[in-house]
Protein backbone atom coordinates (compact mmCIF):
# COMPACT_ATOMS: atom_id res chain seq x y z
CA UNK A 1 0.00 0.00 0.00
CA UNK A 2 2.83 2.38 0.86
CA UNK A 3 4.52 1.90 -2.54
CA UNK A 4 1.24 2.70 -4.27
CA UNK A 5 0.91 5.93 -2.32
CA UNK A 6 4.51 6.85 -3.18
CA UNK A 7 3.93 6.00 -6.82
CA UNK A 8 0.80 8.15 -6.87
CA UNK A 9 2.74 11.04 -5.30
CA UNK A 10 5.51 10.73 -7.90
CA UNK A 11 2.94 10.64 -10.73
CA UNK A 12 1.19 13.69 -9.30
CA UNK A 13 4.50 15.53 -8.94
CA UNK A 14 5.53 14.67 -12.50
CA UNK A 15 2.14 15.81 -13.74
CA UNK A 16 2.55 19.14 -11.95
CA UNK A 17 5.99 19.50 -13.56
CA UNK A 18 4.50 18.85 -17.01
CA UNK A 19 2.06 21.72 -16.52
CA UNK A 20 4.75 24.14 -15.48
CA UNK A 21 4.01 24.23 -11.73
CA UNK A 22 7.04 24.26 -9.47
CA UNK A 23 8.04 20.80 -8.32
CA UNK A 24 10.96 20.36 -5.93
CA UNK A 25 13.85 18.66 -7.69
CA UNK A 26 12.41 19.18 -11.18
CA UNK A 27 13.92 21.66 -13.65
CA UNK A 28 11.68 24.33 -15.17
CA UNK A 29 10.43 23.05 -18.53
CA UNK A 30 9.31 26.35 -19.95
CA UNK A 31 6.31 27.17 -17.76
CA UNK A 32 3.68 25.86 -20.16
CA UNK A 33 2.11 22.51 -21.03
CA UNK A 34 4.54 20.65 -23.24
CA UNK A 35 7.18 23.32 -22.55
CA UNK A 36 10.79 22.55 -23.27
CA UNK A 37 13.97 23.33 -21.45
CA UNK A 38 16.62 25.76 -22.57
CA UNK A 39 18.84 23.02 -23.98
CA UNK A 40 16.11 21.86 -26.37
CA UNK A 41 15.33 25.41 -27.45
CA UNK A 42 19.04 26.11 -28.00
CA UNK A 43 19.52 22.90 -30.01
CA UNK A 44 16.46 23.71 -32.11
CA UNK A 45 17.59 27.29 -32.72
CA UNK A 46 21.15 26.36 -33.69
CA UNK A 47 20.04 23.40 -35.82
CA UNK A 48 17.39 25.43 -37.63
CA UNK A 49 19.84 28.30 -38.23
CA UNK A 50 22.29 25.86 -39.83
CA UNK A 51 19.58 24.42 -42.06
CA UNK A 52 18.28 27.87 -43.04
CA UNK A 53 21.84 29.00 -43.90
CA UNK A 54 22.48 25.89 -46.00
CA UNK A 55 19.08 26.35 -47.66
CA UNK A 56 19.87 29.99 -48.47
CA UNK A 57 23.16 28.97 -50.09
CA UNK A 58 21.40 26.31 -52.17
CA UNK A 59 18.78 28.88 -53.22
CA UNK A 60 21.51 31.31 -54.32
CA UNK A 61 23.75 28.84 -56.17
CA UNK A 62 21.69 28.56 -59.38
CA UNK A 63 22.19 32.31 -59.81
CA UNK A 64 25.62 32.98 -58.28
CA UNK A 65 28.58 30.82 -57.33
CA UNK A 66 29.08 32.82 -54.11
CA UNK A 67 31.25 32.41 -52.06
CA UNK A 68 33.38 30.98 -54.88
CA UNK A 69 34.56 32.72 -58.05
CA UNK A 70 32.83 30.66 -60.75
CA UNK A 71 30.26 27.93 -61.31
CA UNK A 72 33.12 25.65 -62.39
CA UNK A 73 34.79 26.15 -59.01
CA UNK A 74 31.43 25.71 -57.24
CA UNK A 75 30.90 22.41 -59.08
CA UNK A 76 34.36 21.15 -58.12
CA UNK A 77 34.56 22.32 -54.48
CA UNK A 78 30.93 22.03 -53.34
CA UNK A 79 29.49 19.21 -55.45
CA UNK A 80 32.60 17.29 -56.48
CA UNK A 81 31.76 17.23 -60.20
CA UNK A 82 32.58 19.16 -63.36
CA UNK A 83 30.46 22.19 -64.24
CA UNK A 84 28.49 20.29 -66.90
CA UNK A 85 27.35 17.80 -64.22
CA UNK A 86 26.02 20.39 -61.75
CA UNK A 87 22.50 19.53 -60.46
CA UNK A 88 19.67 21.30 -62.30
CA UNK A 89 18.17 24.55 -61.06
CA UNK A 90 14.88 22.88 -59.99
CA UNK A 91 16.78 20.18 -58.10
CA UNK A 92 19.00 22.71 -56.34
CA UNK A 93 16.00 24.88 -55.43
CA UNK A 94 14.18 21.74 -54.26
CA UNK A 95 17.04 21.01 -51.86
CA UNK A 96 16.85 24.63 -50.66
CA UNK A 97 13.12 24.22 -50.00
CA UNK A 98 13.63 20.93 -48.16
CA UNK A 99 16.31 22.50 -45.96
CA UNK A 100 13.97 25.40 -45.19
CA UNK A 101 11.13 23.02 -44.32
CA UNK A 102 13.47 20.92 -42.17
CA UNK A 103 14.66 24.05 -40.36
CA UNK A 104 11.08 25.07 -39.61
CA UNK A 105 10.27 21.56 -38.40
CA UNK A 106 13.21 21.70 -35.97
CA UNK A 107 12.12 25.15 -34.77
CA UNK A 108 8.60 23.87 -34.12
CA UNK A 109 9.98 20.79 -32.38
CA UNK A 110 11.82 23.11 -29.99
CA UNK A 111 8.61 25.11 -29.50
CA UNK A 112 10.21 28.18 -31.12
CA UNK A 113 7.58 28.23 -33.90
CA UNK A 114 4.02 26.90 -34.15
CA UNK A 115 3.76 23.27 -35.19
CA UNK A 116 1.99 22.35 -38.41
CA UNK A 117 0.00 19.13 -38.30
CA UNK A 118 -0.20 16.36 -35.70
CA UNK A 119 2.60 15.99 -33.16
CA UNK A 120 3.26 12.37 -34.14
CA UNK A 121 3.83 13.39 -37.76
CA UNK A 122 6.16 16.20 -36.63
CA UNK A 123 8.21 13.75 -34.55
CA UNK A 124 8.41 11.38 -37.53
CA UNK A 125 9.58 14.31 -39.64
CA UNK A 126 12.25 15.23 -37.09
CA UNK A 127 13.57 11.67 -37.01
CA UNK A 128 13.54 11.56 -40.83
CA UNK A 129 15.54 14.80 -41.05
CA UNK A 130 18.00 13.48 -38.47
CA UNK A 131 18.36 10.21 -40.38
CA UNK A 132 18.90 11.84 -43.77
CA UNK A 133 21.50 14.26 -42.38
CA UNK A 134 23.26 11.46 -40.48
CA UNK A 135 23.38 9.29 -43.61
CA UNK A 136 24.80 12.20 -45.65
CA UNK A 137 27.36 13.01 -42.97
CA UNK A 138 28.50 9.45 -42.35
CA UNK A 139 28.44 8.59 -46.05
CA UNK A 140 30.52 11.65 -46.87
CA UNK A 141 33.11 10.80 -44.24
CA UNK A 142 33.41 7.25 -45.56
CA UNK A 143 33.41 8.18 -49.24
CA UNK A 144 35.83 11.09 -48.94
CA UNK A 145 37.93 9.53 -46.18
CA UNK A 146 38.44 6.29 -48.09
CA UNK A 147 38.78 8.16 -51.39
CA UNK A 148 35.91 6.27 -53.01
CA UNK A 149 34.64 7.61 -56.31
CA UNK A 150 36.24 10.19 -58.54
CA UNK A 151 35.68 13.43 -56.60
CA UNK A 152 38.43 16.05 -56.80
CA UNK A 153 40.74 16.58 -53.84
CA UNK A 154 39.30 20.05 -53.17
CA UNK A 155 35.84 18.52 -52.66
CA UNK A 156 37.17 15.70 -50.48
CA UNK A 157 38.99 18.24 -48.29
CA UNK A 158 35.85 20.31 -47.68
CA UNK A 159 33.67 17.23 -47.33
CA UNK A 160 35.90 15.96 -44.52
CA UNK A 161 36.48 19.38 -42.95
CA UNK A 162 33.02 20.95 -43.21
CA UNK A 163 30.16 19.32 -45.16
CA UNK A 164 30.03 15.91 -43.46
CA UNK A 165 30.76 17.17 -39.92
CA UNK A 166 28.10 19.88 -40.38
CA UNK A 167 25.54 17.29 -41.50
CA UNK A 168 26.38 15.08 -38.51
CA UNK A 169 26.11 18.05 -36.14
CA UNK A 170 22.73 19.07 -37.56
CA UNK A 171 21.61 15.43 -37.38
CA UNK A 172 22.60 15.25 -33.72
CA UNK A 173 20.82 18.50 -32.84
CA UNK A 174 17.69 17.35 -34.68
CA UNK A 175 17.77 13.93 -33.02
CA UNK A 176 18.11 15.61 -29.62
CA UNK A 177 15.03 17.72 -30.30
CA UNK A 178 13.15 14.68 -31.65
CA UNK A 179 14.07 12.59 -28.62
CA UNK A 180 12.95 15.28 -26.19
CA UNK A 181 9.70 15.64 -28.14
CA UNK A 182 9.06 11.92 -27.77
CA UNK A 183 9.95 12.07 -24.09
CA UNK A 184 7.47 14.93 -23.54
CA UNK A 185 4.75 13.07 -25.43
CA UNK A 186 5.28 9.96 -23.31
CA UNK A 187 5.29 12.02 -20.11
CA UNK A 188 1.96 13.63 -21.09
CA UNK A 189 0.49 10.24 -21.98
CA UNK A 190 1.63 8.86 -18.61
CA UNK A 191 0.05 11.70 -16.64
CA UNK A 192 -3.21 11.41 -18.58
CA UNK A 193 -3.53 7.74 -17.64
Amino acid sequence: MRATTSGAFVKAAEGAGATGAAVPGKADRGGEPGGVGGAVRAAAGVGAAGMFAAGALHAAWPFTPWPLASHAELAEVVVGVTEDRLPSVPLTLGVAGLLGAAGYLVLSGGRLAPAVGPEKLNRLGLWTVAGVLAARGAGGLVQSGLRMGEAPDSYRFWDLALYSPLCLTLAGLTAFVAHRTRTRARARAGTAA
